[in-house]
Order: C-alpha cells, then structure tokens, then sequence
C-alpha cells in the first residue's frame, strides 16, 4: 500500500486533537492550510505533517511505521524546531532540505497572514513580526 497525502492528513488530524491555537481556534487547520500553500505529494504530506514530532507525541518512528515515505520524515524533521534550540541553528538545518524550504516558507505565510495577526494581541503581534522577518532573512540567504 502506498502512503498518500489523505493518510499524512489522517495522522496530523489525529496527532493535534484537541489543540488549539493562539486565537483559539482548533490547531489542524494551521498545518492543512501550510499544506494547501505548497504543491506536490512530497511537499504536501511534509507540510501537514510539519508540527506533529514538534507539538505532540508522535516520533519519526510512528511516522515510519505508518508507512510514511523516509523522505517526507526526513523533511519533516528538518521543520522540527527543538526545544531550546536556537532559531538560526534551526533554521540552517531547514536550508539542507529543498522541500523544508519550501514549507517553512508557506508556514510563515500562515503564520503572518492578516487573518491569523488579526486574532492577536499587538505585543504578540509585534514579536512574531520580528520573528518571521529574521527567520525570511535566514532563508533567504540575507542573514
């Protein structure tokens, strides 16, 4: 059986049941919207899946062994950010992986559009604005 985009999208649901997120709203629908942002099966199924080893109790190795591509898991693990790692480390191990690029890039875009800042308070505002400019700065080979 091959793994699909549909299967990718079954785990991240499952993985993120019941979170939320800043503005309270249910979190599956960040990382489906990432996925919408990006274009093909690699790409799609790394970015529905981009938060889940980082934000829940899901492992590389569950992700194996559901039948998940080992280049999806690859990528997947170069979007995850580890707890007290520093944003630039992080973000030079996005950089060795094209499709990692790819959807770091389309999670900025989630993460900064007008909608989603809207529901925020200015202080958070202003942080994740500074944040996602040095982080593009990074990406784009400028910082």
């Amino acid at each position: 059986m091959t793994f699909t985009v549909d299967e990718a999208i079954r785990i991240a649901r499952a993985a993120h049941e019941g979170q939320v997120d800043k503005s309270g709203h249910p979190y599956i629908g960040h990382p489906l919207r990432v996925m919408d942002r990006v274009a093909g099966e690699h790409a799609r199924m790394a970015a529905v899946l981009h938060d889940v080893v980082e934000d829940t109790s899901v492992t590389a190795n569950d992700l194996l062994a559901a039948g998940c591509p080992p280049e999806v898991v690859r990528t997947v693990l170069a979007l995850t950010h580890g707890e007290g790692e520093p944003q630039e480390q992080y973000l030079a191990r996005v950089l060795t992986d094209p499709v990692a690029v790819v959807v770091k890039r389309a999670d900025i875009a989630d993460n900064t559009s007008p909608h989603r800042l809207a529901a925020l308070d200015q202080a958070t505002r202003d942080r994740l604005r500074a944040k996602y400019a040095r982080a593009l700065e990074i990406l784009d080979g400028d910082g």
